[in-house]
């Protein structure tokens, strides 16, 4: 009997080993987090790289973070970061300043702005976590904290 993830994948032959089902279901869970994600946070006009960095900006205060501090906190891997950070400035969302000394270093801050849609979203995105998980106990849900944080070790 194939598996539910085969069946999701409408895969024929049984998965190479019981790793490869494990990394296949990771990716395919984080896939469908991240959906579901983008699609709570697109009436409020912003995508989900975008909260991400709007996050770190705001536990950042007052100093702000230059770009590679900020590439090397965010969850995914961004390969332009300033193009990303461009967007979010001319829509208000960042704001950048050069350094007097030295030109080439750029500080990002969170915009008023930012910090209110921060604000209300705050309660919706908890309560989002919350749905997403609501199927498993908190047990469980630690139990899974644990097991892919020895799986990010072992691969470090």
């Amino acid at each position: 009997m194939p598996s539910t993830l085969q069946a999701e994948l409408k895969q024929n032959k049984p998965f190479h080993s019981i790793e490869q089902e494990a990394l296949l279901s990771v990716v395919r869970t984080s896939a469908h987090l991240m959906d579901r994600f983008e699609l709570f946070l697109r009436p409020y006009g912003i995508t989900s790289t975008q909260y991400n960095v709007l996050r770190i900006l705001r536990g950042s205060e007052p100093e702000g973070l230059c770009r590679n501090e900020l590439r090397d906190r965010m969850l995914t891997r961004m390969p332009d970061v300033t193009r990303l950070l461009d967007r979010m400035e001319e829509a208000g969302l960042v704001e950048r300043t050069r350094d007097n000394e030295d030109r080439r270093m750029v500080t990002s801050r969170i915009t008023k702005k930012s910090l209110e849609l921060l604000a209300q979203l705050d309660p919706l995105v908890a309560e989002n976590e919350k749905q997403s998980f609501s199927g498993i106990s908190p047990d469980q849900i630690q139990t899974l904290i644990d097991v892919l944080e020895v799986v990010r070790r072992a691969d470090a």
